[in-house]
């Protein structure tokens, strides 16, 4: 019997054959194809608060037990348990340390830094490998091993100093954030009052530095001005290894359409921050208001604490916390993706570096997620792939390709400050 034709059009729709893949499925292949490597993880930091960089006593296999309630921290982010379950492959570890310490004090602890996740990763030689190359990186992914790299979070620890910035990338720093939360003597940070109107003169040399270097200039946490004299004088891709979209969320720290539409131009890649505050604008106004709340009632009560602490207790019972979820986390993707394409996309989770991920992944485990819910939008196996690790691939091999096409050019030198 010959089928009319509307019969045979509701056959083909309803074949399971044809039917749309399934989002975890196809997230699902993509990570096993190409494991997450994530641009920004603040281990190092926890050490350091929690340990004092004492690690001996650490386990690194599960450190879901690490919570420090007299201190007010909950268990850690990332352990290699959950790395594994996260589908975690290639991880840049963040040796930051805070603004607020003088230039000196910044490069000793830096390499305090370096040393701890060192020998952190010394201690666990099965599952982790320390590398600086891309090529080392695919080698100790292809091995079953977590591959470790090492960046750089503040262009404070370096001390104003091309000399050190020099003997950190021998270390095996492969990135170095301009700046944090304050300026540089050489670069404006994204939540400081402007001093130097981006980058000095000083600060495009330590740009052009890294590049002979090979490298990676990192602008997260550099303000706008900055964003766009590092992409002016950088002969290698940049990337930005824990930020936003600003159109999607205001916070400065975010990344504007205006730098997002020159990154094709220039190869280089966001790295989407999994940040609660910096991925739902809702949540950001609401971090605002319990800010305000609070300078409102010490101006109110000033002496009394626990008159602040009260009132404090009632806004919150009335105004209870945002939560940002992956669905946030996915829209700037989206939009990174829609102003600057697939190719400039990468993951910068910042775990170990905040309060909790979003909701649905709040801790490193929760990539599968985020993954899946890409694949629902439509989307397909080649973009995740790329999203999660090919374009910060990409991005290192460029790097590396600039230094050897530059391994003949001098140092540059600058002279010392005392």
């Amino acid at each position: 019997m010959k089928l009319a034709p509307i019969g045979l059009a509701a056959l083909l729709v309803s074949s399971p054959a044809l039917a749309a893949p399934d989002p975890e499925a196809v997230a699902a292949a993509a990570l096993k194809s190409t494991p997450v490597w994530d641009g920004h993880n603040d281990v190092p930091e926890q050490f350091r608060e929690r340990y004092r960089n004492m690690i001996a006593g650490v386990d690194f296999d599960d450190t879901r037990g690490t919570a420090d309630e007299e201190a007010g921290k909950g268990p850690m982010h990332t352990d290699l348990r959950r790395a594994a379950e996260g589908r975690l492959g290639a991880q840049f570890w963040s040796v930051y340390v805070s603004a607020d310490l003088s230039e000196q004090q910044a490069v000793q602890a830096t390499l305090e830094q370096i040393d701890v996740m060192k020998r952190l990763i010394a201690r666990n030689p099965g599952r982790m490998e320390f590398v600086t190359t891309a090529d080392g990186a695919k080698r100790a992914m292809r091995a079953g091993r977590l591959a470790s790299l090492i960046g750089m979070e503040g262009g404070h620890s370096i001390g104003s100093s091309l000399a050190v910035l020099r003997q950190m990338h021998a270390l095996g720093a492969r990135y170095l954030t301009l700046t944090h939360s304050k300026n540089t003597p050489w670069a404006d940070s994204a939540t400081d009052a402007p001093s130097h109107n981006g980058l000095t003169g000083f600060g495009k040399d330590v740009v052009h530095e890294m590049n002979r270097l090979g490298m990676l200039v990192d602008l997260s946490h550099v303000s706008e001005k900055t964003m766009m004299d590092a992409l002016d004088v950088s002969g290698a891709p940049v990337i930005f290894s824990h930020s936003g979209a600003r159109a999607v969320n205001g916070h400065a720290r975010n990344v504007p359409d205006s730098v997002l539409g020159r990154l094709p131009a220039n190869g280089g890649l966001v790295m989407a921050v999994g940040y609660p505050d910096f991925l739902s604008e809702t949540r950001r106004q609401w971090s605002a208001s319990s800010a305000g709340e609070e300078a409102r009632l010490k101006s109110l009560w000033r002496g009394d604490p626990a008159a602040v602490a009260d009132g404090m207790q009632a806004w919150r019972a009335a105004n209870p916390k945002i939560m940002a979820t992956v669905s946030d986390w996915a829209d700037h993707i989206d939009h990174i993706r829609k102003v600057a394409g697939t190719d400039h996309v990468g993951l910068g989770g910042d775990y170990d570096g905040m309060e909790t991920g979003p909701v649905g992944a709040e801790d490193v485990t929760g990539y599968p997620a985020l993954f899946a819910e890409l694949a629902r939008r439509g989307y397909t196996k080649t973009d995740l792939e790329k999203i999660a690790g090919g374009n910060i691939e990409r991005v290192l091999r460029a790097a590396e390709a600039y230094a050897a096409a530059h391994r003949n050019d001098p140092p540059i030198e600058s002279p010392t400050a005392f």
